[in-house]
């Protein structure tokens, strides 16, 4: 048997918490009824942790799924989305750095489960808003009635029209394994059921449904965004229940390494004698925990190593928090598509590929052997082809819709200057249209009209859901006819290129995913094999507080301030301050989007660099350190048995050559 295998054995059956290594006969070959208890825990600790993951994971993918909703649903800019989305992370700062040290000498199921607990009720609270608001009113024209009706909503808009002075007034004012495989499914049915809920108007159970006059391809759509925090939130109470009945730890058989398991580590870390475990026997104190905590934490900052790395996750991170955080909305907003389609699509195509990624990436680690080097250059690698692979994504953009005083000009020209009165021309100019509503109307032409008003709309039918305006001024002068044309409700659709576009997104997309994930575990090896083993429980607690600290908070905001400059035409609230974008620019939204992605993940590729050079120097000299002083060791034992028998030799009376050979 090799070394490779016997450390994969050694691996499975420490996880098992059987015996290995060279014991007594006892402890070799233990009874069944020794067996069963430990591993049936082992089992029960192993599931109930997967379904944790399962529910945190459900939880933030929902999360995700929900951006584009919430900002519809509450008026609110991209940028204030992005501080609700960090604020997802921000209860990690109290706790998560004296679990992560504390936890490992306290009882960790009931630390578990308490977690559990609190995660359900935090998800439960977020939908509560739902239920002390009133309900959701869209820019439509529903005071229709339901019979078929001739308006002209030149008239109906000027009849409660604001005074335009007033209105520029108001303008003024976001065991790795089966674990972390769960950890990674739990995404996916999140997008899943948040693609689902989108499909569900937001009041449902509270309104007639035959009064909605929108539906889910219309931008106003607001789904049930707050159903899946209420699934999520029960899941994650559930998940507790177990750990409440698990022991503090498992029982751990007295066992010996062999000296083959260990051999990279002698190579790469020099352990020092100082022990940072808990006697045998004897019961951890709090306050004697505490004085150990800063010198640990000095001495994981002090690994080069370990901090380059951290330093290179954390950037990494920052380009794909915010790159999955408004991916629905780059996708409605880029291509045409509803809400519910982007969240089925990432659930069902892109988190898949992430999964197959990091699974992968284990499983090339596990079959070639890779060492620490080779694992920093897979996930160096995977990083470098990945946003190569996502350059391309700048090419497959669709151009922005025709809206008249937006992208075009009323006359249907391009380009069109972008002022405060761009809205207005002299097609609509009696009708004395409000620029601050946007409801936006489809003209036969292929134009899109920020209302039936500012479109020079005289009169306007509806049957049912179906509301079509008839003599728009502003459709006929554009349509390049002599007369006046109709218009449905609604915007337009992209051009007929954007569909083969978004099919090519799609599959690029797909492929970066599965890239960059595929450095996945790699990394995970290399953060795990750079430290002391005593310290892994803290530096992953360290990890984990940074990724989520300086990158799940602030990506999100950045990245949504950042988009929100490439709005077109916002929304106001009826207080008069400003609501969420109705309108972007697709090319600025694309290459604000892009861009950021690739310049953080060519910052992080450079780390990555730095991570691969400290490590080459570290492994390389403490590889010849090591074999300097075994070699020493064995010359210095070499000279002294020669030493010691030629001594031995010369104060024997009778030696003779030969005489060792013939005794």
């Amino acid at each position: 048997m090799d070394t490779s295998s016997k450390e994969n054995i050694q691996l499975f059956c420490k996880n098992s918490a059987q015996p290995v290594g060279r014991t007594s006969l006892k402890t070799e070959y233990p009874s069944s009824e020794e067996k069963q208890p430990c591993c049936g825990e082992l089992k029960l600790f192993l599931g109930a942790l997967s379904f944790v993951y399962f529910a945190k994971a459900l939880a933030e993918g929902y999360l995700k799924s929900t951006i584009t909703q919430i900002e519809r649903r509450f008026d609110i800019p991209s940028s204030l989305v992005g501080v609700i989305d960090g604020s997802f992370e921000i209860g990690n700062l109290l706790v998560i750095t004296f679990v992560s040290y504390f936890g490992a000498k306290l009882h960790r199921p009931k630390i578990i489960g308490a977690g559990c607990l609190i995660m359900g009720v935090g998800t439960l609270l977020i939908a509560m808003p739902q239920f002390f608001m009133d309900q959701y009113k869209y820019e439509r024209y529903s005071s229709f009635p339901n019979s078929t009706l001739s308006i002209s909503p030149c008239l109906l808009e000027s009849s409660s029209q604001l005074p335009i002075s007033v209105l520029e007034k108001s303008q003024s004012k976001i065991s790795d394994g089966c674990v972390q495989t769960v950890a990674i499914i739990g995404p996916i049915f999140g997008f899943l059921l948040g693609s689902l809920c989108a499909k569900l108007y937001v009041d449902i159970g509270f309104v007639n449904l035959d009064h909605i006059t929108i539906t889910p391809k219309d931008p106003q759509w607001v789904g049930a965004w707050w159903l899946g925090y209420l699934i999520a939130g029960i899941i994650s109470l559930l998940a507790a229940v177990p750990f409440w009945c698990l022991p503090k730890s498992l029982p751990r058989p007295q066992s010996g390494e062999d000296s083959n398991s260990s051999t990279e580590k002698s190579k790469f870390i020099i352990d020092d004698h100082t022990d940072y475990q808990t006697p045998h026997g004897e019961k951890a104190k709090i306050m004697e925990m505490a004085k150990d905590f800063l010198p640990s934490l000095k001495n994981l900052f002090g690994n080069p190593v370990y901090f380059l790395y951290l330093c290179t996750s954390t950037v990494q991170f920052n380009s794909l928090f915010g790159m999955v955080t408004y991916k629905p909305k780059y996708i409605e907003q880029q291509y045409g598509q509803s809400s519910s389609k982007a969240n089925f699509v990432i659930g069902l195509i892109n988190i898949p590929a992430v999964a197959l990624g990091i699974f992968s990436g284990g499983i090339v680690m596990k079959k070639f052997r890779i060492s620490v080097c080779g694992a920093a250059k897979l996930y160096l690698g995977s990083s470098v082809f990945g946003y190569l692979l996502f350059l391309s994504l700048f090419a497959l953009g669709c151009e922005n819709s025709d809206v008249a005083g937006l992208t075009v000009s009323y006359q249907g020209t391009k380009p069109v200057s972008y002022h405060e009165r761009a809205l207005f021309s002299d097609c609509n100019s009696r009708c004395k249209c409000s620029e601050t509503k946007w409801e936006p109307m489809c003209g036969e032409n292929g134009i899109t009209y920020a209302s039936a008003c500012l479109a020079g709309c005289q009169a306007s039918n509806r049957s049912g859901k179906n509301i079509i305006f008839y003599n728009c001024t502003c459709v006929g002068i554009a349509a390049s006819k002599s007369g006046n044309s109709s218009g449905i409700v609604g915007r337009c659709q992209k051009d007929n290129e954007c569909p083969q576009m978004f099919l090519y997104f799609l599959i690029i997309s797909v492929i970066t995913s599965y890239t960059l994930s595929l450095g996945g575990i790699p990394g995970y090896i290399l953060l795990l094999r750079c430290i002391k083993p005593q310290l892994k429980s803290f530096a992953l607690g360290i990890y984990t507080l940074a990724i989520r600290v300086l990158a799940g908070i602030p990506a999100p905001v950045y990245f949504g301030v950042l988009i929100d400059t490439s709005c077109l035409k916002w929304g106001f609230k009826r207080c008069g301050s400003r609501g969420s974008c109705r309108l972007y620019d697709s090319n600025a939204f694309r290459h604000i989007y892009l861009g950021l992605t690739v310049i953080l993940g060519t910052v992080s590729i450079f780390l990555s660099m730095a991570v691969l050079f400290i490590l080459k120097k570290n492994y390389v000299s403490k590889h010849r350190s090591f074999i300097t002083k075994r070699d020493r060791t064995m010359v210095s034992e070499r000279f002294l048995k020669e030493n010691c028998t030629t001594n031995d030799h010369l104060l024997q009376p009778n030696y003779w050559p030969g005489k060792e050979t013939r005794l």
